[in-house]
């Protein structure tokens, strides 16, 4: 595939949208985890940068709040259909930088961009409601407004999704945003707001931040007192962080945090589908998504069968560079990640566990990770209790149901869940005792732009999608409007 096009235009846009002028501050190089080419510089942007986003978000934000539902929803439709007409381009741009298969690229962008068609319709939904009233001459009535300028910070691991999911409801809302990419994928994040720019997405309403000081710039977003509110998905620890940070000023946060998704099969599941849905979850994007399946509680009885049909199917990956076209496993996003997943592996391995396959860097060499299985593992390995973000599939086996369910929770983390069986009364009985946001049953894909995205316990607050998403930006308000008397 050639060079897509949109790489030369995001890089000859100076990196920047809104009043945020990187001037003469630093830069710092894109790179492509594959091949550890560089792709292009992005202004290494800090403190006065963010400063100047916010005050641009603050200044559009009566002009685009103001903007009747009707009148974003436009704009914000233009946006996806622009997004579908540049698929191929955005996808390519994707992979260059983050390293996921394209097919997966092509599969993020358009999901991405389905948050962005429903929210375009949901922003004529925001609907008050009139109250039974507690006297002749007076009426009650609860309004929605949009809570004001929106900071979010997104991941690495899905750059344009993420993305999406957090500025749509936000500017169907009537909300203007100051946006903070990973300093891994930012370019993504530039192409969309260029595109949202063309849509017609007022100046200021939509403001990029690059930057590798993650520290410096995440302090002024969740300090500013213009800022309202912060959406973040991330790490568990900077989350909580981020969160005690927004306490000063109280800003509203939504949070989307680690996970350690249990992934448990009853002795009468359907091994085939089991199997089958466990690779979905694994192995997509190399296993660094949120609800990656973590842990695999498999019954002692179904074990041997599972493990050889997984295995069988995981000898069929091919790993490589995201634009090989028979590529199905990419790379980590960079050396931290694989020393980490190799640290992990070596570190069960030392106490007893075995790699049935795999087990190491892959002979590629850089930032690939062999697609692995490790079995005769057990709870108090570092590796069950760790977000391992890699392609590793960890077997540990148990007898009775209360037991997985048991180890399932076992957990500070509470995001995604998924079990295997066929036994009604069973499927009831652990959907309602897992302690989880989302839970897959005999099914392994959850995200839609339809669901509520989100988590329990440590893996966050508030959802993400659906038609409870865009409540995490407005403010409801209560008047009461007396003096009706006759």
């Amino acid at each position: 595939m050639t060079r897509p096009s949109i790489l030369d235009e995001v890089l000859t846009s100076a990196g920047c949208s809104g009043e945020t002028d990187p001037g003469d501050r630093p830069r710092f190089a894109v790179t492509n985890p594959a091949t550890g080419d560089r792709l292009g510089h992005v202004p290494d942007m800090g403190r006065s940068e963010v400063h100047k986003a916010v005050r641009s978000a603050k200044v559009a934000f009566p002009v685009w709040s103001r903007k009747t539902a009707k009148e974003r929803a436009a704009i914000l439709r233009r946006w996806y259909e622009l997004i579908h007409s540049r698929v191929d381009d955005l996808a390519q741009l994707l992979t260059l930088e983050q390293g996921k298969p394209f097919n997966e690229a092509r599969g993020e962008i358009l999901y991405g961009a389905s948050y962005i068609e429903w929210f375009a319709e949901e922003a004529k939904r925001i609907e008050g409601d009139i109250l039974p009233t507690t006297g002749p001459d007076r009426r009650m009535l609860v309004l929605k407004q949009p809570i004001g300028v929106v900071a979010a910070i997104t991941p690495w691991n899905f750059p344009s999704a993420m993305i999406s999911r957090k500025l749509a409801p936000a500017l169907a809302a009537g909300c203007t945003v100051v946006i903070k990419p990973a300093e891994d994928t930012p370019l993504s994040a530039l192409a969309l707001a260029q595109l949202a720019k063309r849509a017609g997405l007022p100046d200021g309403a939509l403001n990029v931040v690059t930057s590798v000081r993650a520290a410096e710039t995440g302090e002024v977003l969740t300090s500013h007192p213009d800022i309202r509110k912060l959406s973040f998905t991330g790490s568990t620890r900077v989350g909580k962080l981020l969160m005690r940070q927004c306490a000063e000023t109280v800003k509203k946060v939504s949070l989307e945090l680690g996970g350690n998704a249990p992934f448990i099969v009853f002795e009468d599941a359907d091994l085939d589908a089991a199997a089958a849905g466990a690779m979905l979850c694994k192995f997509r994007n190399a296993g660094q998504t949120c609800v990656s399946a973590n842990r695999f509680y498999v019954h002692a009885s179904v074990l041997d069968a599972f493990a050889d049909k997984l295995a069988e199917r995981m000898t069929a990956l091919k790993v490589g560079q995201g634009l090989d076209e028979d590529t199905t496993v990419g790379p980590l996003i960079n050396p931290a990640a694989i020393d980490k997943v190799e640290g992990l592996v070596d570190d069960a391995v030392a106490k007893g566990a075995r790699a049935r396959l795999g087990g190491g860097r892959h002979a590629r060499g850089g930032n690939f990770f062999e697609p692995t299985v490790l079995e005769n593992l057990d709870d108090t390995m570092e590796i069950a209790r760790a977000e391992i973000f890699g392609p590793v599939v960890t077997l540990i086996p148990f007898e009775e149901e209360a037991d997985a369910i048991q180890m399932a929770n076992d957990t500070p983390y509470g995001l995604a869940a998924y079990f295997y069986t066929q036994n009604m009364a069973r499927i009831w009985r652990v959907t309602e005792a897992l302690e989880y946001g989302m839970v897959g049953l005999n099914e392994s894909v959850l995200s839609g732009e339809n669901a509520p995205f989100g988590g329990m316990k440590e893996s966050g607050i508030g959802r993400e999608g659906s038609k409870y998403g865009i409540e995490e930006y407005v403010e409801m308000k209560y008047l009461c409007h007396g003096g009706l008397g006759a």
